[in-house]
């Protein structure tokens, strides 16, 4: 390496913020884990906390190493991951389609804005009596509800952002004798990339919370029935756990989410 390169490595090195080093924001963000972990270890330890009611960090390893054993757990995570995959990516779909119309037509945001509003005020667990009245308990009722969890953010997200593409850069497009698809695809669909990216990740958050709505009512597996199971067992070690997992789960897949999103900015931008 010469001294020209060592020189403009340090340079590059000089001009990052110390807080956006990518070491810098791993180590930072395990600080509260492990002060959580600590403290939790410490009240258990301690006896401050009886464990009926908070077990030690221990415990909940062993419960999840016993249903490890029992071959249980990797099932439960793999339908739970599989409900979110499918209900998010349904939800997602939708809610893009439903977002162009009413983004980009006067028509489509007259019939439609004002009932999805009301439709977005509804709680989750009121939809729940209705999909299991009309698709009984089965995986159809738990996805289709786990879609309506993912639908709104990306609906809101990007239907607000094609609303507010800038004027100036449509009538550029409309100059340059660009209409209808070559207009959205060329100028309005580079604009909204970054609210598309945004509403996604948002959904899948939305998706893992009522993941738990639907799994908590009807199901015989996956992460929100252990959940309820461990709640009637008493057994609060794998209520941590399934709550542990949940947490691992919806981190994992957004950081998934991150590297989409870095990829397709890259490509837009």
């Amino acid at each position: 390496m010469t001294a020209g390169t060592i020189a403009t490595t340090g340079a590059a090195q000089q001009r990052t913020p110390l807080w956006s080093r990518t070491w810098v924001r791993v180590a930072g963000g395990l600080v509260v884990p492990v002060l959580v972990v600590a403290v939790w270890q410490f009240v258990t330890a301690t006896g401050a906390v009886p464990p009926y009611r908070l077990p030690g960090p221990w415990s909940v390893v062993e419960a999840g190493i016993e249903l490890v054993e029992r071959g249980e757990l990797w099932l439960h995570i793999a339908i739970s991951v599989q409900r979110v995959f499918i209900g998010f990516l349904f939800g997602s779909a939708i809610a893009l389609a439903f977002a162009a119309v009413v983004g980009l037509s006067r028509v489509g945001s007259v019939l439609l804005a004002p009932m999805l509003v009301a439709l977005r005020a509804v709680p989750s667990l009121a939809w729940v009596p209705l999909l299991i009245l009309w698709f009984q308990v089965g995986e159809q009722s738990k996805i289709i509800l786990i879609a309506i969890g993912a639908f709104f953010p990306v609906y809101t997200t990007v239907a607000d952002a094609l609303r507010h593409v800038d004027p100036q850069l449509v009538e550029a497009g409309r100059t340059f004798g660009l209409r209808g698809w070559s207009l959205f695809r060329t100028v309005q669909l580079p604009a909204v990339v970054p609210s598309v990216v945004s509403g996604l990740r948002l959904a899948l958050a939305q998706a893992w919370l009522f993941l738990v709505a639907a799994e908590l009512l009807g199901a015989s597996m996956g992460l929100g029935w252990m959940l309820s199971d461990s709640q009637t067992s008493g057994r609060v070690d794998r209520i941590l756990l399934s709550i542990v997992l949940l947490a691992l789960l919806g981190t994992i897949t957004n950081a998934i989410l991150v590297l989409f999103e870095k990829a397709v900015l890259r490509r837009w931008m």
